[in-house]
């Protein structure tokens, strides 16, 4: 089990959110303004969107488990970007489509450029650059054992 094949976000306004996701970037085969379930085709994964509290039934129809109020789940996404100007334009782009700019893009501790904003539902993703990093023919970024 090496492998993460589908990431589910559970969103409150599956409308709202299908028409964030599709304004930065993220396609989708999916016609409907308002479907069941969204998934997006990425480059080695999928990302889907679920409405959250059929989310929290699908967990257990019985007993759901409770949906948080808000505030930092201790969850984040990344999408990692080829250089520092992409980075700073999907940034532009995320704001243009009603995101939250959680920390503008800067250079940070690692030596890298990386900024955070939210989603329609509060969740944080981080938009990284780093000068060293590698990326395969999907454009999914490669992970080397340094210890070899």
């Amino acid at each position: 089990m090496n492998r993460i094949n589908l990431i589910c976000l559970g969103v409150r306004n599956i409308q709202k959110s299908l028409a964030f996701y599709k304004s930065i970037g993220f396609q989708t085969f999916e016609k409907a303004e308002a479907p069941p379930i969204v998934f997006f085709n990425n480059q080695g994964s999928k990302l889907e969107l679920y409405p959250l509290d059929a989310l929290a039934r699908d967990i257990d129809a019985d007993n759901p488990p409770p949906l948080s109020p808000g505030g930092f789940s201790g969850i984040t996404l990344a999408c990692n970007m080829k250089s520092t100007e992409e980075v700073d334009a999907l940034m532009e782009t995320v704001k243009r489509h009603g995101g939250i700019i959680a920390k503008q893009p800067q250079k940070v501790f690692w030596g890298g450029y990386s900024g955070y904003f939210q989603d329609p539902d509060g969740y944080y993703w981080e938009v990284a650059y780093g000068a060293s990093w590698k990326f395969d023919d999907n454009d999914m970024l490669i992970i080397e054992d340094n210890n070899r």
